[in-house]
């Protein structure tokens, strides 16, 4: 940096100041440049809508912009690396999850950030919006009350309810990891894999691999293995918890092949990657600072294929590469909700997509002369202008099934 050149810190101040505050805006999608078209775009042309909608609900789909438009919701407990900064302080975050829904899938966004006092009036406050939308996303929001939070919203709600920390994180992991698995000439269903982190996104994940055929997976947080009979574990973790004589990080890694980590920078040991099985797999996911930098696993372990959330080091596990373009297939079926075979069909169609010819105009993106599916390349990139019909028709095919399956199950 020299005298003249502004500061990382200032140009991303200024970046959300000039040459209008924010990120986000209202443009109108019809003309109203007439006297015609102000009576038609409100009264008296707009009751003929309301009528219609009245009748019939499911032609709010047809007349407004129900059937694009998603909520992004936080309450601001778990605002990226920040944690509890409240809600109008993660309102950038927030904006720029709208931009980044807009940019990939073409999905408007209204950014709403709620300031409830109890985890039942943020429920009611979304159950009482939702009627706008055609989706919620739920973001940054801390553990536990998260998963309680879903949980009722996808009871009370029949719009898809995502929390993308939770879900879109496990399915860009399990997209990473059947190819990196496949690198290393493995398996899902044999691989024993260890978690160290056993929060929203670790849990996720390791159930999303469950569903996927995973068998051997151990949970690990800062107080060691979560077996069954551990104390001081909720009860949102209870499915995931299993018989091993396992109590530390390092007795759970002795001859694992897989290592993800979704917990804090340093982490992880360099040394106990030495006791890991031969061609491991190490997803060190947190960030800005993971478990363990590449540079220094590969100087103890270069036989294995490894992963970060870091877009400066090779194969980034990025939200971005999932839930644009699952949103857009949702909304595309009118999903009643965001199922695991949904998120499946996401993940396998992300992990295919990695193993195809590298377009040129990711190329030109990235300023790279070649790019070819193998050790440092295991997910597209976010800019791959492939994600938006492979994934997204993927989760609608997904979605369309299970609704024919459910409608031919029921006779309605």
């Amino acid at each position: 940096m020299t005298d003249n050149q502004p500061s990382y810190k200032q140009r991303a101040l200024d970046y959300h100041e000039f040459p209008r505050p924010g990120k986000l805006s209202v443009e109108s999608s019809k003309p109203c440049a007439t006297g015609a078209e102000l009576s038609l775009a409100y009264t008296p042309g707009v009751a003929e809508p309301v009528r219609e909608i009245y009748r019939d609900p499911e032609t709010a789909y047809r007349y407004t912009n129900k059937g694009n438009l998603v909520a992004v919701i936080t309450d601001g407990t778990a605002v990226l690396g920040l944690g509890n900064v409240g809600p109008l302080a993660s309102k950038p975050v927030m904006e720029g999850k709208a931009v980044l829904f807009k940019r990939f899938a073409d999905i408007d966004v209204f950014d709403i950030e709620v300031d409830a006092p109890s985890v039942d009036s943020f429920i009611e406050t979304v159950v009482n919006i939702a009627p706008t939308f055609g989706g919620i996303n739920l973001e940054d929001i801390a553990a536990p009350h998260c998963f309680r939070i879903e949980r009722e919203l996808r009871q009370r709600l029949d719009i898809p309810v995502f929390h993308d920390d939770q879900h879109g994180t496990a399915v860009v992991i399990c997209a990473a990891l059947i190819n990196a698995l496949a690198l290393q000439d493995k398996t899902l269903s044999s691989a024993k894999i260890v978690f160290l982190g056993a929060g929203a996104a670790g849990m996720a994940t390791a159930r999303l691999l469950k569903a996927m055929g995973a068998n051997d997976i151990t949970l690990v947080n800062k107080s060691g293995v979560l077996y069954k009979g551990v104390s001081g574990v909720g009860e949102e973790v209870t499915d995931l918890l299993r018989d091993t004589p396992d109590r530390t990080l390092a007795d759970a890694l002795s001859g694992a092949d897989v290592f993800i980590g979704v917990s804090a920078a340093n982490a992880l040991p360099a040394e106990l990657l030495k006791t890991m099985a031969a061609s491991p797999v190490v997803f060190a996911l947190a960030n800005p600072d993971p478990e363990i930098l590449p540079a220094q696993a590969m100087a103890v372990r270069n036989d294995l294929v490894m992963a970060t959330g870091r877009s400066d080091f090779p194969n980034q596990v990025n939200n971005a590469l999932c839930f644009p373009y699952l949103f857009r297939g949702a909304l595309d079926a009118k999903a009643p909700q965001v199922s695991e075979s949904m998120q499946i069909a996401a993940a396998f169609a992300l992990a295919e997509l990695a193993r195809e010819p590298v377009p040129d105009s990711v190329l030109k993106a990235y300023e790279l002369d070649a790019l070819a599916f193998g050790p440092d390349y295991i997910i597209p990139k976010p800019f791959d202008p492939r994600l938006l019909k492979r994934v997204s028709e993927a989760v609608c095919d997904a979605s369309l099934q299970e609704q024919a399956a459910l409608t031919q199950k029921t006779g309605s």
